[in-house]
């Protein structure tokens, strides 16, 4: 399986981390530590000079006219959902491979969420189920951006504008990825994006946003986010205590100028790791992360799809090699989502890919070393 030039040392490799915020942490932590420094000096928390910058430079680089910073990006769904009115009766079509906010969102709004399967290649919404499960209770379509690859959205938005569906992208691996030269975030009506210090821009505990090109929309995000008033003794609206921290936006500002960055060492790693795969002969045996011309990818995560993925993930654990499964279990297969009534092998290449897929450490900082040392490893195991 290897060849001559990758034999494999047997011993356990020195551990390396499958995410290291450290090494992040350490190569900005002066400016970081002084933008954190003047929120507690000016002790303006809530909303501010920072968000307010934070939300300009965020629309400059999604390309949008408006965002609006809020408490996560659970919330920027929730949020989203309300601002367009979508409630009791609406359905929204969503994908049953993701994490559970997109779904527990549409539910929370009273809506109810509308599987259908991903496309075998990439994981996204496939947009020929899309169109088949279509109703006239239908409202909108919620693609999720999985990993850092763009959905199918020049389809997704030609059925949504032919039946007069919004569209909300959950963006929340993908910022910075783009789809035909646009930026995720600003191709359908609003696009979702989280803060969590695991994704591509992180911060230092919980924060989202939302893009948007609509006034309208912007304005009742913005009322929406602080309880729904538009004034201190005015209720207006039935809203959410979901504000952006200053400290959190105060770091973001820090970390999204170099984001681009971080996001082409993400890329440089991937095209590492497609090189080493294809020299230890692993390229037929493994499925590789779908790459397009017209499909920017960041890298959120370096998933493979991988035979035996169980025992995979268990040899390299006992290596010092660790991994991610990321979701292990479909939505339509999980108890909050039971009362959908949806079945096992309702949407089997979903199924297929939570049981085949696995995340290897694609941070900006692995070194070419560690990633030889990971995929000579993956050979070992599939050549016994």
């Amino acid at each position: 399986m290897a060849s001559a030039s990758h034999r494999v040392n047997p011993t356990p490799m020195p551990n390396v981390p499958f995410l290291d915020l450290r090494a992040q942490f350490h190569s900005i932590r002066a400016e970081v530590l002084a933008a954190v420094l003047a929120v507690l000096e000016s002790q303006e928390f809530s909303l501010g000079i920072e968000v307010e910058t934070f939300e300009r430079e965020m629309s400059r680089f999604v390309g949008c006219k408006f965002a609006v910073g809020c408490a996560s990006g659970a919330d920027a769904l929730l949020l989203s959902l309300t601002a367009l009115e979508i409630g009791a009766r609406d359905e929204v079509i969503t994908t049953p491979f993701t994490s559970p906010e997109a779904a527990s969102a549409i539910a929370r709004v009273g809506a109810r969420p509308v599987f259908v399967d991903v496309r075998p290649n990439d994981f996204s919404l496939d947009s020929k189920q899309v169109s088949k499960a279509i109703t006239p209770r239908t409202r909108a379509i919620l693609p999720v951006h999985i990993f850092g690859f763009p959905a199918e959205m020049d389809s997704i938005m030609e059925i949504a504008l032919a039946h007069r569906l919004a569209v909300i992208e959950d963006a929340a691996h993908a910022i910075g990825a783009r789809h035909s030269g646009r930026s995720v975030g600003s191709l359908g009506t609003a696009g979702c994006f989280s803060f969590l210090p695991s994704e591509n821009l992180g911060g230092a505990g919980d924060g989202g946003l939302v893009t948007t090109q609509d006034p309208e929309v912007a304005g009742r995000l913005r009322v929406l986010r602080g309880h729904g008033s538009r004034s201190e003794d005015t209720c207006d609206l039935l809203g959410l205590d979901s504000r952006l921290d200053a400290l959190q936006a105060a770091i973001l500002n820090v970390k999204l100028r170099y984001l681009d960055e971080w996001n082409g060492a993400r890329q440089r790693n991937a095209d590492g790791y497609r090189l080493l795969f294809h020299e230890f002969g692993l390229d037929t045996i493994v499925l590789l992360p779908l790459a397009t011309a017209d499909r920017r990818h960041v890298y959120n995560q370096f998933v493979i799809r991988a035979p035996r993925r169980n025992e995979l993930r268990e040899f390299l654990h006992s290596q010092g090699i660790p991994t991610e499964v990321c979701y292990p279990r479909p939505l339509h297969l999980q108890p909050a989502f039971s009362y959908l009534e949806y079945r096992k092998g309702d949407f089997p290449h979903a199924e297929a890919a939570s049981a085949e897929m696995l995340a290897l450490p694609i941070y900006p900082e692995v070194t070419s070393q560690q990633q030889q040392q990971i995929v000579s490893r993956i050979a070992r195991f599939f050549a016994q």
